[in-house]
């Protein structure tokens, strides 16, 4: 990222009694970025919002925004808002009252109310609903009425919990691009919490995962998918197949894994540098298995099973194949033809394989 952190999180902790919520992290976030906090219930990730929030004050450790240091700074001091799940909307205002709401607070005069709330309601899209009370919209409309008030007092820093959390499927996944769409308008940076993998995936720039308080892995969602740096990243964002093994060579365009959990070697085309006889695991994603009636070529990335289930979901298809070891992996095949004729069945003799690049080795 180009420039000095917008915000930075210096070896920050908080303590609840003996309980450790967020354990010594360290984070730095740019200016402009969506960075969501991706991680189950009770790793910190919210614990940390509420620090840079202002509502809870950190243990020990440093909070930067835009260069200033937040230690003392209360929350209405701060250049920061917050968005909840719940909305919190005023159900006896209009959609354009719950918008002007904090710019009245503030004092702003009210020709300039009218024009900015004019403005952000043009933004979020949501002009012709202006005279509306919150019970006469939808979900994804009070989502964004919410935003609007959140956004109209022009923070630094929009801090939202679970933004999209009381929304369906459906409407969570529009939703997902109209929220990035406003922020590339406005330029705001985000910072996100949510549990959702998905959602993470589609609306971040970045992704920190955390896990027991600590930040497992800050990247890309192309870098956490493709490339995790633990078992725990690995099997936490998407599905993953994991082999544990032994590791019979590691040279630098190859490493070599014995494991009984494939039944055979598994072939990486690079290497990892660590010691051989060392106990490792090889990461591979469901879709970047082949399985097919005869078997491959290859001597590596090889097994033969049977398929004990198989699930259609419209789009692709979920394959569980029980290896001739005893291990169960999954692998997902797209649905390309409407009509096919060979395909595979319950309980048909199969062989699941993968190419050398299609795996990423974890020592931890």
């Amino acid at each position: 990222m180009a420039g000095p952190p917008y915000v930075r999180i210096e070896q920050v902790t908080r303590k609840f009694g003996d309980f450790v919520a967020v354990d010594n992290v360290s984070l730095d976030i740019f200016r402009g970025e969506i960075f969501c906090l991706l991680g189950g219930s009770g790793c910190g990730k919210t614990t940390l919002l509420r620090m840079l929030a202002g509502f809870e004050p950190p243990t020990s450790g440093r909070i930067f925004i835009d260069g200033a240091d937040m230690a003392g700074v209360p929350p209405y001091e701060r250049p920061v808002n917050m968005m909840f799940q719940s909305y919190a909307l005023f159900p006896h205002m209009t959609v354009e009252q719950n918008v002007a709401f904090g710019l009245k607070q503030e004092g702003v005069a009210r020709p300039e109310i009218t024009t900015r709330v004019a403005e952000m309601l043009g933004i979020v899209k949501l002009a012709d609903f202006a005279h509306r009370k919150p019970h006469q919209l939808s979900g994804g409309q009070r989502q964004r009425v919410a935003l609007a008030r959140a956004l109209i007092k022009k923070p630094k820093l929009l801090l939202l919990d679970e933004p999209l959390g009381a929304l369906d499927k459906k409407l969570r996944e529009q939703t997902q691009f109209e929220l990035v769409s406003i922020q590339e308008q406005l330029g705001v940076t985000f910072v996100i919490v949510t549990h959702d993998q998905e959602e993470a995936m589609t609306l971040a720039t970045r992704i920190g995962v955390m896990n027991h308080g600590r930040i497992a892995q800050v990247g890309t969602p192309h870098e956490i998918y493709e490339f995790p740096g633990t078992r725990f990243v690995a099997d936490f964002i998407g599905n993953v197949n994991l082999f544990e093994g032994r590791l019979l060579e590691d040279e630098p365009d190859h490493v070599l894994i014995e494991s009984p959990e494939l039944g055979g070697t598994i072939y990486v085309g690079h290497g990892i540098s660590a010691a051989p006889g060392a106990q490792v695991w090889a990461a591979v994603r469901p879709e970047k298995l082949q399985i097919t009636r005869e078997k491959p070529a290859s001597r590596h990335n090889l097994a033969p099973g049977a398929i004990k289930e198989i699930a259609y979901m419209g789009d692709m298809s979920v394959f569980l194949v029980k290896l001739d070891s005893g291990k169960t992996v999954r692998i997902t095949q797209p649905n390309t033809y409407r009509h096919a004729d060979d395909r595979l069945t319950w309980e048909e003799r199969v062989f699941v394989s993968w190419h050398e690049s299609s795996c990423v080795v974890v020592t931890q």
